[in-house]
């Protein structure tokens, strides 16, 4: 559905909810609610993703850079920042300081038709990006070249990253989107065996240069059976503390069918992750003992698609994403962006300044949860564009309803709770670019809590009988 046919159904749905009194129709679910279970949700969960290449320009991560610093820390206030992607697999390490300028000022996401330049990272772009892990309170991922580097090479920016970076650093990612090498950087045969074979070879020689140094991986684009295989290898390596993988939940960017109504449904047709697929990921962490962090992804790979990656819809769709994964017990999520990607949460650069898209309002809502448990909690009867979450911190809890429709939504609370609202994500139209705000809340609605069309609401539930 193009994004014109996607409003008139949407004002279709408007005009069609009113019954003869006037008044909008609602659908009606009742809530159960469990125990609360797994370990508080990381710190660090919330994350953002840029690429490699935007080290080549040391004046970006950099505390100099006031106002991505201030940006960060509204975000969070203890984040993690992933530097990689496709890239990294371009990039060089020189402990030499630069002698032409940059060739850029901002990097965009890595997609066909990025130029990577061939780019460097210096010992003053590692410098400058330890000032703005100082600055911001966020801790770093840090990604290394295996696509086209050498040992060498992996080497020495490894052992500068760790003597730079210092307590920042948890830890390195050994090549990125492994699963994808064939038919790029190595032969059609290339197999999971053979992609271990490497890393382990770049893992020993880093280890042995940098005995601190700590591993993730395997930063997997989508083929799970990298993600098994590099599960039977973790178990021999005291030093990997982190299972990691990518996720888009459509893709690329020129098909059609990446649409926003896509993006609002359940499982996206084009998702790079199914459902299905969970338990490949569980299974992994149980074997290793090892948390799972998604490390890059977003809306829609190649970039994002305009009206569709940087409209409120994208917002609604992160929110909900991220707090599936604080359900789900996953150490965290770190959405790609980087320059004027159409997902990317900061847009803009320093000269020109920069500014919020919608998603990093939907980044903003989850943070909220950072800290708290997440509680057993399910809907009967809902529709499957309503998602409901329940956390507790503190011995209090809170319900959060995300209604992707265009219709309010009635949520029924379990006997002897009520609930007041307390806040919202909302926009003036789901397709809106701009408007996009959390609004703090104190609005009573007792034992029925009522979400309003397209929007994401917490409410306080308070036990009557307490």
């Amino acid at each position: 559905m193009n994004r014109r046919n996607f409003l008139e159904s949407f004002a279709a749905a408007m005009l069609t909810s009113k019954v003869m009194k006037g008044e909008e129709r609602v659908a009606s679910s009742s809530l159960t609610i469990g125990d609360s279970h797994g370990e508080p949700i990381a710190e660090d969960f919330v994350g953002l993703s840029y690429e490699s290449a935007q080290l080549a320009n040391p004046e970006f991560f950099s505390a100099k850079n006031k106002q991505l610093v201030r940006l960060f820390r509204e975000l969070a206030s203890h984040g993690n920042l992933r530097i990689g992607g496709g890239s990294s697999e371009f990039t060089t390490y020189s402990d030499e300081t630069p002698s032409e300028p940059p060739p850029f000022e901002v990097f965009g996401p890595d997609t066909s038709k990025t130029v990577k330049h061939g780019t460097v990272t210096s010992a003053v772009a590692l410098q400058n990006l330890r000032s703005f892990l100082d600055a911001t309170n966020w801790s770093c991922l840090y990604g290394l070249n295996l696509g086209q580097g050498t040992v060498e090479n992996a080497v020495r920016e490894a052992t500068a990253a760790q003597r730079i970076l210092g307590g920042h650093l948890v830890a390195f990612q050994i090549g990125n989107e492994p699963d994808s090498f064939r038919n790029r950087y190595r032969p059609a045969a290339y197999t999971p065996a053979d992609y271990l074979a490497e890393w382990s070879r770049f893992r020993d020689a880093i280890a042995k240069a940098t005995p601190q140094a700590r591993f993730a991986g395997p930063d997997i684009s989508n083929k799970l059976i990298y993600l098994t295989a590099f599960a039977e290898q973790a178990v021999k390596y005291p030093d990997v503390v982190l299972l990691t993988g990518h996720y888009y939940a459509m893709g690329p960017a020129s098909n059609p069918e990446a649409t926003l109504e896509n993006l609002l449904s359940p499982e996206p047709k084009l998702t790079t992750l199914k459902s299905k697929d969970l338990p490949v990921i569980a299974a992994a962490e149980k074997q290793t003992h090892l948390p799972f962090r998604m490390s890059e992804g977003n809306s829609c790979w190649d970039g994002g698609k305009p009206g569709v990656s940087d409209t409120f819809a994208s917002a609604l769709w992160c929110a909900g994403y991220m707090l599936a994964c604080m359900k789900r017990g996953w150490s965290g999520v770190n959405l790609h962006g980087g320059g004027n990607g159409y997902y990317t949460p900061i847009a803009g650069a320093p000269s020109t300044g920069l500014i919020r898209r919608p998603e990093f309002f939907g980044i903003r809502f989850a943070q909220r949860f950072v800290g708290a448990r997440a509680v057993d909690a399910s809907l009967q009867g809902a529709s499957p564009l309503v998602d409901a979450f329940v956390f507790e911190k503190t011995g209090k809890r809170e319900l959060v309803l995300i209604n992707k429709t265009p219709q309010s939504f009635r949520c029924s609370l379990p006997a002897g709770l009520t609930a007041s609202a307390v806040l919202r994500l909302q926009a003036p139209t789901i397709d809106a670019k701009a408007g996009v705000q959390i609004s703090s809340m104190r609005e009573a609605a007792g034992s029925v809590a009522v979400a309003p069309s397209y929007t994401a609401t917490v409410y306080r539930l308070v036990d009557r009988n307490s």
